[in-house]
């Protein structure tokens, strides 16, 4: 007998300029891009992995995060699964932020959604601003798992989504077979089919940033 695929709709939520889009382009396709990159819209990229034994589909949507997109953060992140809240560990203000997207995914879709934040952009330590103990603390106050990230160095990133992912697989697996198997992934039409990130580059924002902000 075949072993199901499991789907799941992930997704990524943070200020702009944090590093979502940077995150999903090397946990996908190992690229990395060391210009700004601003994601106009939701997209979304399609990862199949193995968890122990588990076939698993996620369908990861990486969401514009600039202010000027929240009115519409419930059309993509409706029917999620789970969620990566990304901040950049140099930016008070983008950790702060990720406790407001908190409260509202929880508002909007209860416990069952699986949380993990990431402190993103390791790779510039030198300049952190948010400490290791208060966002760890703040992470297990919500129950979400925290996870420190460099896209520009590949690290932590596999560690990031492999927890997700088996942290949906749990609540998943406490749920009746109608719940876990129906179309999880939350893309409609799209699903089984790979978009690509709509992405411009740094010369080209509207609001360029510092080469190599979203590493």
């Amino acid at each position: 007998m075949a072993t199901r695929t499991k789907n799941f709709k992930v997704v990524l939520l943070g200020e702009g300029c944090v590093g979502k889009t940077s995150l999903v382009l090397r946990y996908c396709e190992d690229k990395f891009n060391d210009k700004h990159i601003t994601t106009l819209q939701a997209s979304f990229l399609n990862k199949k992995l193995n968890v122990g034994g588990k076939r698993v589909n996620l369908a990861i949507w990486d969401t514009a995060g600039q202010e000027r997109f929240h009115a519409l953060g419930p059309i993509y992140y409706r029917d999620s699964n789970g969620a990566i809240l990304v901040y950049d560990i140099t930016d008070e203000d983008s950790f702060q932020k990720v406790k407001n997207w908190v409260k509202e995914l929880r508002k909007m879709l209860g416990q069952d959604i699986s949380l993990c934040i990431a402190g993103n952009k390791i790779d510039l330590e030198k300049s952190r601003h948010v400490s290791v103990e208060e966002a760890e603390e703040y992470a297990l106050s919500v129950g979400a798992k925290h996870i420190h990230t460099s896209a520009k160095l590949n690290k932590g990133i596999d560690e990031l989504f492999l927890a997700l992912t088996k942290r949906m697989l749990q609540v998943s697996d406490t749920q009746s077979p109608v719940q876990s198997t129906g179309n999880s992934s939350g893309t409609g039409r799209g699903a089984g089919r790979r978009n690509v990130v709509q992405v411009v580059n740094e010369d080209e924002a509207e609001q360029p940033q510092k080469s190599g902000c979203c590493s």
